[in-house]
């Protein structure tokens, strides 16, 4: 079939196509091309991607590796089952994902989302209270201000009033939520881990954050000492923890991962996003021992079709290994530096951690004008709510960092 020009997609895009959190019809830009930071757009121009691609593509568009491990094992094959079958792509970066996480895990669960691995995770806690004679265990405790995904028992977990899922209150499971925690460097840690322990009642099956830097609920960052305070909280009750890691896995918030940098070891650990290097979408759900002993049924009872799809497999374990070598380390702690010094002086209040830079204003930003005065000085921004934010791959320069802070203060002028 003949590839289409830029005209015939711009016109079925805006007639039938429908765009995330948009009405049918909503503009978008077309993308013709992506290398290393940059997107080249239909109209000729080249823009950093200053968002890796709703962060997931912390090794740049296109890594050469990447491509390289896809074209392997397209040629061998692209896709089985993975229900009474298995493959050495699986295996290896299994193989990884228990080196990275230090041996703290016995099992990994792999589906095709970040959503869909909080959905095993809360069927995982769900069913491992069956197993523990603790059937009445059916709800799940969070912090507010949080997001963990946009299919249902992941929506129920993300904040139910300034969140994007409060049309569905009423139709969601009802789930226990505590205040947001303590913005990071302003202590009461004690006194907020008290009151979130008061509320661990007897229907609490486990509790879920995401750890260090809440996300697309606010992009906030707290204290990790509150998360090692969780872990004792849990502990004393019974109950289990799970950590969403999407997001800041694989080095994206200055850690491998904020648990680990916590001294603590959640038992079920939800990752994906920078799993593959955002080439390709891929997830994957990890449970400590206790956890995959103690289920009934013993049976995880879910089984995606493209479950540990070889070719996203493959393109993960090469990624894994990227991050195994561990060059980001001194990458994003490179652009950590960057991103303050180019923030220092922005509008509204800005935020840095690892790779992630915030500026967050006094009133919701105007999406168009803000995306276009980005584009403007050269850069590709996707703000929400009040927030300016960047999250530029591991490979970035400081030219480029700084280019991205220049876009992102010019973004908050016309705010």
């Amino acid at each position: 079939m003949k590839k289409l020009n830029s005209v015939q997609v711009a016109e079925i895009d805006a007639q039938h196509i429908w765009h995330p959190y948009a009405a049918p019809g909503a503009p978008a830009i077309q993308v013709v091309a992506a290398e290393g930071n940059y997107l080249t757009l239909a109209d000729g121009r080249t823009v950093i991607d200053g968002m890796s691609s709703w962060w997931a593509v912390c090794h740049g568009h296109s890594h050469p590796r990447l491509v390289n491990a896809a074209k392997q094992q397209i040629e061998a094959f692209s896709h089985v089952m993975f229900g009474g079958l298995t493959h050495e792509p699986a295996a290896r970066l299994t193989a990884n994902l228990m080196e990275l996480t230090r041996g703290d895990f016995s099992q990994v669960f792999y589906s095709d989302s970040g959503s869909v691995a909080v959905e095993v995770a809360v069927k995982m806690a769900l069913q491992y209270s069956r197993g523990i004679g603790k059937p009445e265990r059916t709800k799940l405790l969070t912090w507010r201000s949080g997001y963990h995904g946009d299919t249902f028992a992941a929506m129920s977990v993300c904040d139910p009033e300034g969140g994007m899922h409060s049309l569905w209150q009423g139709v969601l499971a009802q789930q226990i939520f505590a205040p947001a925690p303590p913005v990071a460097g302003t202590g009461g840690h004690a006194e907020y881990l008290a009151q979130l322990d008061a509320l661990v009642s007897d229907e609490v099956a486990a509790i879920i954050i995401e750890p260090g830097v809440q996300g697309a609920g606010g992009m906030r960052f707290h204290d990790l000492e509150l998360v090692a305070g969780l872990r004792e909280i849990c502990d004393r009750h019974g109950i289990l923890l799970i950590a969403d890691e999407i997001a800041t896995g694989f080095g994206r918030a200055g850690e491998l991962f904020m648990t680990q940098a916590a001294g603590i070891t959640a038992d079920i650990l939800c990752v994906g996003k920078a799993l593959t290097g955002g080439f390709m979408s891929l997830a994957a759900t990890l449970a400590t021992e206790k956890v995959a002993t103690g289920m009934q049924p013993a049976a995880l009872m879910h089984g995606p079709t493209f479950m540990a799809n070889p070719l996203a497999c493959a393109v993960a374990a090469e990624s894994t290994e990227i991050i195994k070598e561990g060059h980001w380390r001194t990458q994003v702690a490179n652009i950590e530096s960057w991103l303050k010094a180019g923030l220092a002086n922005a509008p509204g209040l800005s935020r840095v951690r690892g790779a992630i830079g915030v500026m967050e204003m006094d009133h919701p930003v105007d999406m168009a004008a803000t995306t276009a005065a980005a584009l403007d000085e050269g850069v590709w921004l996707r703000p929400f709510g009040r927030l300016i934010y960047a999250m530029p791959s591991y490979i970035s320069t400081e030219e480029e960092v700084a280019r991205i802070c220049r876009a992102m203060i010019k973004a908050g002028e016309c705010a």
